[in-house]
Parts: structure tokens; sequence; C-alpha cells
């Protein structure tokens, strides 16, 4: 039997150029077609021993016994294979959005574990891609550390926001506030606050300790302005209740007078009270209103009804009346006061006789009598004024005062023009004009008076 011929061993440079495992992002590798380039980089002897074959030389990588050279280097060719599917999975999770930071590490430990690799492979192809994907990763890093950064500041900056407008909020003057819309504005912010806090970016602990400070005291005086604001409006809804209450319950004792005129005025004047006293709360104040216009309904409904009785009984007394004011209406105008006057005053004797009118009516009459009664007097002032001898006297003086002053003007004048001074001429005519104008109207009266 003859001695079979050794294989010769394949040296790095004799072997085919050798294509970098195909690790894209997105993708999955190609399990059989990495194999078959795999094996390319190894080889295996008779007894089974296997060898990566790499520019340093080859490595014993392990032994695969009871099989032939070729399923011997595909099992450590697969092992290479597994390698290049754990920088590929690396590589999808970078470009899903992992962290920069845990892929890289990842990478290096895998890149780390490459040169004493008990595999079949390009292991300078792979840690190549490992080279490119740790640098891929750490640059990711940054970006995703600078977009966090900013995230960071625009959180803060929302907080920041809400703190602001819950502290606005805090420093009203409790008597502009409105409680209602205000506190639900405050629950919303704390809405938001939460929200925030539970999926917007974690924040400094120093930054959030004092945001969050800021935001429970404003809220805590918030709430502690509404309970003193409501604590103290109790005390005046009180104060009100009690001082409303003692005017309800006179109104009501009052309901049954029938002393209208009097309790009339006592009515205005509880009115009054009622307008000066503090409110109540809403339902006392309400139900205490309505007792008090209810009293107050019961008398003005019985003054009423008998201002109506009575009115109707002074429909006779008006119609006297009625013919009494035309008659006295028919002496205007008056031209004889003396005559006027004694037929006045037998109207007005009349007048007292005929008795009260409706209360609708008292102002029409009452007014239409007094204008004639005025007229008269009109006329007998001026009567008396004509006749006035202290009056013609006065008018008399001043006239022969005036008629000096004139004489006086009129040779100031003469002596202006005289002199060719024409500012002293108008000022002398001006005064002279007012003088003569005043003298005419002088004149006009004393000649009424005679």
């Amino acid at each position: 039997m003859s001695t079979p011929t050794p294989k010769p061993v394949p040296r790095p440079s004799s072997l085919p150029r050798p294509q970098a495992p195909q690790v894209v992002a997105g993708t999955s590798v190609d399990h059989d077609a990495e194999v078959a380039r795999a094996v390319t980089h190894g080889r295996a002897d008779d007894e089974g021993n296997v060898f990566v074959i790499t520019a340093d030389g080859e490595r014993s990588v392990g032994q695969y016994p009871d099989a032939g050279a070729q399923e011997a280097l595909e099992y450590f060719a697969k092992k290479y294979v597994e390698l290049v599917e754990n920088a590929a999975h690396l590589r999808n999770r970078l470009s899903a959005g992992a962290p920069g930071r845990e892929v890289a590490s990842a990478a290096k430990t895998l890149q780390e574990s490459v040169p004493e690799a008990n595999v079949v492979g390009d292991l300078k192809g792979l840690s190549a891609t490992l080279d490119t994907l740790i640098s891929d990763a750490e640059a990711t890093e940054s970006k995703q550390a600078a977009r966090a950064e900013a995230a960071k500041l625009e959180a803060a900056q929302a907080r920041e926001e809400i703190v602001a407008e819950a502290e606005t909020l805090a420093k009203r003057d409790p008597s502009k506030i409105q409680w209602k819309q205000s506190g639900a504005r405050l629950r919303e912010l704390f809405g938001q606050w939460k929200d925030q806090q539970r999926s917007g970016p974690r924040l400094p602990r120093s930054v959030d300790q004092e945001l969050w400070s800021r935001f429970a005291e404003a809220r805590n005086t918030f709430e502690h302005k509404r309970k003193e604001y409501f604590a103290e409006l109790d005390k005046v809804n009180s104060e009100g209740k009690r001082i409303k209450e003692k005017i309800v319950a006179e109104a009501e004792s009052l309901s049954a007078s029938t002393d209208f005129r009097t309790v009339s005025q006592k009515y205005k004047d509880l009115m009054t009270q009622w307008k000066r006293a503090p409110r109540a709360s809403r339902k006392d104040d309400d139900a205490l209103w309505a007792r008090f216009r209810a009293a107050q309904d019961v008398f003005f409904s019985a003054r009423d009804a008998e201002n109506a009785a009575i009115d109707e009984e002074y429909k006779g007394n008006l119609e006297a009346k009625e013919a009494l004011l035309t008659k006295a209406q028919a002496l205007l105008p008056i031209t004889d006061p003396v005559a006027v006057k004694k037929e006045l005053r037998i109207i007005q004797e009349e007048w007292e006789d005929a008795g009260k009118v409706p209360r609708a009516d008292v102002s029409r009459m009452e007014g239409g009598l007094r204008d004639v009664e005025r007229a008269l007097s009109e006329a007998e002032d001026a009567a008396w004024k004509r006749s006035n001898p202290e009056t013609k006297a006065r008018t008399s003086g001043a006239l022969s005062q005036l008629d000096d002053s004139i004489a006086e003007l009129e040779a100031k004048l003469e002596k202006a023009k005289a002199g060719g001074n024409e500012k002293a001429v108008s000022e002398a005519q001006a005064a002279l004009d007012a003088r003569r104008a005043w003298r005419d109207q002088l004149a006009q009266t004393a000649a009424e008076l005679d």
C-alpha cells in the first residue's frame, strides 16, 4: 500500500483575495455566502486539525475529528459567521436608535475577542468592520448626548414656564382671584408637571429639586390664600345673614300695616339698610331677598288697593277742579292785576272746597293753578315798580349823571380831534358811544315808570 502524498499547506500569498464581511445596516447576514467566503481563510489536515490563515501566518483554531477537511473548515467558519452576525446585530441596533455608548462598548468587547477567536474567516476584515462600527457608535453617542442635553434644557424651560405661571397665580391679590378658574388652572399645571416627569428627559437633581421646591411653594401659597379668603368670606356671609335676617323680620312685621305713608318710608329705609349690609352666601341671600320682597309686595299691594279706591272716590272732585282750572286760565294774560286778584281769590276758595283729586292728577292740577298765581304775582310786581317813587328818583339821578358824563366825553373827543391824536379819538369815541347807549336804555325805563 502506497503512502499518501501530503497536501501542501497554502500560504496567505497564494490565497485568493478575500472579501470583507458584508455587514449592512438594517439587513440580515447571508449565512451561506459568508460561510463560503470564510472557509477561504483556513485549512484543515487529514487529522481534522483546522487552521485560520492571517497576514501573520496560520494559527490553529481547533480540531474536528472524524470529518472531512471541508466539513471541519465549515464548522469553524460558521463560528466566524456568528461573530459577523453579532456585528450586524450591533449595527442594526445603532441604526434603530440604540444608545451609541452601549453599542460602542459591545463592539469593543467583540473586537477584543477577534484576534484569538477560534474561528475561520477574515479576522482582519471583521476587525475593520468593528472599527467602523465603533467610530459610528461613538459619533452617534456624541450626537445623542447633544440631543439629550438640548432636550434637558427644553424640559427645564418648560418646567420653568409651569413654575412661573403657578407663582403668578399665587402672587395675585386674593380679592381679585377667580378661585374656581385659577384652581382648575393650577391643577392643569400640576398634571403637565407629572407628564413631563413621567415621559420627559430626567433633569439634573439640583435643577429638578429647585424647580419642584418653587412649584410646591406656589401651590401651598395659593391654597393658603384660598383657605384664608373663604374663611373670611364665611365670616362676612354670616354677618350679612344676621343683619339681613333682622331686616327681613322687621319687613314682615310691617307687611300688614295700614299706615301707608309712614310705613312706605320705613320700607325705603329698610331697602337702604339692605344695600349697605354685607352679602350672605348666595343661597341665604336669595332666600332672604325673596322673603323681603314678599313682605313688601303684601304691604304695597294693600296700599295700591287703598289708593285705587280713594282715586275712584275723588273722580268727581277732579271734574269740578278741571272746570275751575279752565276758568282760572281764562284770566290770562293779565292786564288788570287788581280785578284778576279778586276773581282768582274766589276760584281758590272754590278749589279748596272741591276736595282732593286722584293722585295721578294732583301734580297736573296744582301746577296749572300755580301758573296762574305766578302770572298774577309777576303782574303785581311790575305795576308796583312802575309806581315806586324811589325807583323813579334813582332813575332820574342816574340820567343826570349820565348827561354830565356824556358832556365831558364830548369835550374830550373834540380836544383829541383838534390834537390829531387818532388813538385818543378812537378811545374817546368808544367811551362816548357806550355812555349814550346806556342813557338811551335808562331813558326808556324812566318812560315806562311815568
